[in-house]
């Protein structure tokens, strides 16, 4: 039976060595910390020793119009988030159909092809509140048999028509990534082509654009409030509604702070998927 192996004892020199990465890091540490509270604490005392400061507190925060612009905002932004939950996966449903048209190579879908192109193109690069406009108002009033009449409804449509258009070039980046060796081995292992672009490429390359695509839904939970424009009774609606009866701006900052809390979580998400494909890459 074989001794037990001696533990390990970091000799003299690497202690040296630790102690130095101590002091460094601790050194770092408080020069950011050090940096980062004049920074912060000289933009504070610029603002709060401006002459206009006693006019924007009241203007901009005012508790008593926080509080009385609360349940009118709340009940507004489930209307940002009910558009947000119906229009993001339609988006990526419609994205992917529109970028595997765009790859496709058969003769057959030659004119979905010239459409899918002629979606993005015209869509990407229209502005999106023009989009909600000519959804809401022209749209609507052909009176079509079937066509929803209601705003919030033609504004969601009106989002996912612009939105899957950028989302639609995402994936189909992706999909451009996968290597074409990736293809040839599914084809050798007797996939049909079908079956490749389900079971091979797609899953790559809805991973590899997992970051960029969080980042569209990102801007789609900000643009839900575009709405605002065509009179849906939206969290942002809600503020301007109150704004304008009692001249007092704080109720936008409250808006603004809903937001802040749906999109704040999905961008650290973001960061943190984009960290972890780069891990996976490395082999780490």
């Amino acid at each position: 039976m074989s001794a037990p192996a001696a533990s390990w004892t970091p000799s003299e020199r690497e202690r040296e060595r630790q102690a130095v990465r101590r002091r460094i890091r601790r050194r770092s540490l408080a020069i950011a910390v050090g940096i980062t509270v004049v920074v912060f604490g000289t933009v504070w005392a610029v603002t709060v020793t401006s002459p206009g400061w006693t006019v924007f507190k009241a203007d901009f925060l005012s508790w008593h119009d926080a509080k009385a612009s609360f349940p009118s905002i709340i009940k507004g932004f489930w209307i940002n988030v009910r558009m947000f939950a119906v229009a993001e996966p339609t988006i990526l449903v419609l994205a992917i159909l529109i970028a595997l048209t765009r790859n496709s190579v058969t003769p057959w879908l030659t004119p979905a092809r010239l459409v899918a192109v002629v979606y993005t193109d015209v869509f990407r690069g229209l502005p999106s509140i023009l989009v909600v406009y000519v959804a809401v108002f022209g749209i609507t009033a052909l009176e079509l048999s079937g066509v929803p009449t209601s705003s919030t409804v033609m504004g969601t449509i009106a989002l996912v028509l612009c939105y899957s258009a950028y989302v639609a070039e995402v994936v189909r980046a992706g999909i451009d990534s996968i290597h074409p060796s990736q293809i040839a081995s599914a084809e050798a292992l007797g996939l049909t082509r079908t079956q490749t672009t389900r079971f091979v490429v797609l899953p790559q390359a809805l991973r590899r654009v997992t970051p960029p695509l969080v980042n569209d839904f990102v801007s789609l939970q900000k643009d839900t409030c575009l709405v605002a424009s065509v009179g849906v009774f939206e969290s942002l609606f809600a503020a301007q509604d109150y704004g304008n009866y009692h001249f007092n701006f704080t109720p936008f900052l409250v808006t603004g702070l809903f937001f802040l809390a749906m999109t704040i979580p999905l961008a650290r998400f973001t960061d943190w998927m984009a960290h972890r494909a780069r891990v996976r890459e490395r082999g780490r």
